[in-house]
């Protein structure tokens, strides 16, 4: 990165919106990177976050919301609490140090400090063999798109650190793509320190930087690249693009397609966002009319459309988090009976994962972030040694405490 600062500038596209997160990204790489290897931060680092923060708060706002333009005439309301509240911590972090820090995340949510005192207290003993863990929601707070779910410095320290110490396998499953637009680009994480499984564990890169996939049918690869050609030229159309550039966009996955409907702010009036997921099973239904191929699941956000396993004698299911625990335990070679191992989520879909890990043994963990009664009850069924937490921020910040070595007992409950 050359000696020159990202300026405060007028951000008026979605395009030059993704340019400036992009410099984030690169930015904050080049700060981690230099935290860890006990470098200088350049001051001009922090102006320049300080500049994006500018830049963004600047958007104009109509009825709430911040609006950017798809082109010169098509406006669209956006949701940048996430952008702007990470650039927000991060700049505090970097000016004021970690334990004003820790104090600033005390304020920003109820009920942490006692959770993470509690949390901590319980775990402090143990080093896991795995940690497996989801994303967003989980490790990472939610944003609006993908695309610009940028990770914070104080993130990816935080979690390192405890990879680092804490762990022998520490793996991030998410649904997103390896990579082109995908978990790997919005990650800031030094190289080889986790292993990033991707398209919900169908393929991965490993401690040494080596990609791997789960094996996938030449018959079914097929129909999924027939049908990503007929998404392609569907949100090509004018009527449709903007279901490619809101929430989680239009992603190619290995052996999943996801294609967004609406985001978390309801940028897309209800009647239409329905209309678009018929538009999409008729084309799923088109190209497997006998339902063998494709298994669709609809989160009301997402369409994801998912290359089943299986034959016709075992039966026909879509690949969950479940099977991707038990390929990466296979492929890697994790280990996991032996435990002990810790399962982070925050959704329902993260069930299947801790359920595989308690299949390998009784010596599992879970963190599950969430405000969901149900949610929870059925975690601490399936796992007794349960923590809920209400934040993810909660569960970054209870790795961090962990990792220290040794930890200063008292650490937390002086701030």
């Amino acid at each position: 990165m050359n000696k020159k600062a990202i300026n405060d500038q007028q951000t008026r596209t979605l395009k030059e919106f993704y340019a400036l997160i992009d410099e984030t990204r690169n930015l904050r790489v080049r700060i981690v990177k230099n935290i860890f290897n006990n470098k200088q931060i350049e001051q001009y680092w922090i102006e320049s976050l300080k500049n994006v923060l500018a830049s963004l708060v600047n958007i104009p706002m109509e009825r709430g919301k911040r609006v950017l333009f798809l082109d010169d005439s098509k406006k669209m309301p956006v949701d940048l609490v996430y952008e702007i509240t990470e650039l927000e911590k991060d700049v505090f972090y970097l000016e004021n140090g970690e334990e004003k820090f820790i104090e600033y995340l005390g304020d920003l949510h109820p009920g942490f400090r006692e959770q993470v005192n509690r949390s901590v207290k319980l775990l402090e003993g143990l080093n896991f063999n795995c940690f497996i863990t989801d994303r967003d929601g989980t490790i990472n707070n939610y944003c609006g798109r993908f695309r610009s779910s940028v990770q914070s410095v104080y993130n990816s320290l935080f979690l390192v650190r405890f990879a680092i110490k804490r762990t022998v396998s520490p793996v991030i499953v998410t649904s997103a793509p390896l990579k082109n637009f995908g978990i790997m680009d919005v990650s800031i994480n030094p190289e080889k320190s986790v292993i990033y499984a991707a398209s919900k564990g169908r393929e991965f890169v490993d401690l040494h930087g080596v990609r791997q996939t789960y094996p996938i049918d030449k018959q079914r690869q097929g129909q999924l690249d027939n049908l990503n050609k007929r998404l392609l030229s569907l949100v090509k159309a004018p009527v449709f693009e903007k279901f490619s550039l809101i929430g989680s966009g239009f992603q190619h996955k290995f052996g999943q397609t996801t294609i967004a409907r609406q985001d978390i702010s309801g940028s897309i009036p209800e009647d239409e966002s329905d209309n678009f997921l018929k538009k999409i099973i008729s084309i799923v239904s088109d190209l497997d009319p006998q339902n063998k191929d494709f298994r669709i699941e609809d989160t009301g956000l997402d369409i994801e459309i998912i290359l089943t396993v299986g034959d016709s004698r075992s039966g026909f299911k879509d690949f969950d988090k479940g099977d991707a625990v038990k390929f990466l335990d296979e492929e890697l070679r994790l280990g996991m009976t032996d435990g002990p191992n810790l399962i982070c989520g925050d959704t329902y879909s993260d069930i299947p994962m801790l359920e595989a890990a308690k299949e390998k043994t009784d010596n599992t963990w879970a963190m599950f972030v969430t405000k969901d009664r149900t949610l929870a009850g059925k975690v601490r069924d399936v796992c007794p040694n349960s923590i809920i937490l209400a934040e993810p921020d909660m569960l970054i910040t209870i790795l961090n405490f962990l990792s220290k070595v040794p930890r200063q007992k008292n650490d937390f409950e002086k701030v």
